[in-house]
């Protein structure tokens, strides 16, 4: 059984908050893999943004990723032919690549398909237990994870008591919240909470606890 998604937060020019631990789970055309819809054109083949789950065992065929597909694996082993990735690595396939992914023992995904450039092609494996943090502005420590044209991905980490500048994006920002809680004059986010901000947004982003974040900045439409 599968679920028919319609068109899901594609106006870029809006801004996005979910809690993605209180979205229901919905069938995939593949058995034994649910999702979280977080953003989508409403076409499997399409701009995509997911919360993703394989159950033990569960298995996808060989597909090919026509403008890219990107992970961050939140939980368990994510695999294919080309590896295990287990939770905090982050992947890249950049347009035209394919291949057969599994999970022998289940694992909960952040994906992205569909979002690249055409010019893209850089293939991206990071273990972020493994990879250095950098020193940031301020207190912050930052791991990048991929650059390419104004688009940048890193992870950062926020140290307990840290206020950021107020800031504007240039090309937006994307937020998955990893551990702690995130906070700005707009709100408190939680472990899992998903933001989307579009071109020229501002804020000014603070935290109480120690915090990690996922962030991409300079993708979205002008």
């Amino acid at each position: 059984m599968t679920s028919t998604i319609q068109k899901l937060n594609v106006d870029f020019a809006q801004r996005v908050q979910i809690d993605t631990p209180a979205q229901p789970w919905l069938p995939s055309p593949l058995n034994g893999v649910e999702r979280k819809p977080l953003a989508r054109e409403g076409a499997e083949s399409g701009h995509a943004t997911s919360i993703v789950r394989y159950a033990p065992g569960a298995s996808f065929s060989e597909h090919t990723h026509p403008l890219g597909e990107e992970i961050l694996v939140l939980e368990g082993t994510f695999s294919d032919e080309q590896g295990d990735y287990p939770a905090g690595s982050y992947i890249r396939n950049p347009p035209g690549s394919k291949h057969a992914p599994f999970s022998d023992t289940g694992c909960t995904l952040f994906v992205k398909l569909n979002q690249f450039s055409s010019s893209d092609s850089q293939a991206v494996r990071i273990n972020t237990h493994s990879a250095k943090w950098l020193a940031g502005q301020g207190g912050l420590h930052v791991m990048p994870l991929h650059s390419f044209g104004t688009e940048h991905t890193a992870l950062v980490k926020w140290p307990k008591g840290e206020t950021f500048v107020p800031h504007r994006h240039y090309g937006g920002e994307e937020i998955l919240v990893l551990s702690g809680v995130f906070k700005d004059e707009y709100g408190h986010y939680p472990q899992g909470t998903w933001l989307r901000s579009p071109h020229l947004s501002t804020h000014h982003p603070f935290v109480d606890d120690n915090t990690i974040i996922l962030v991409k900045t300079g993708h979205l439409p002008e």
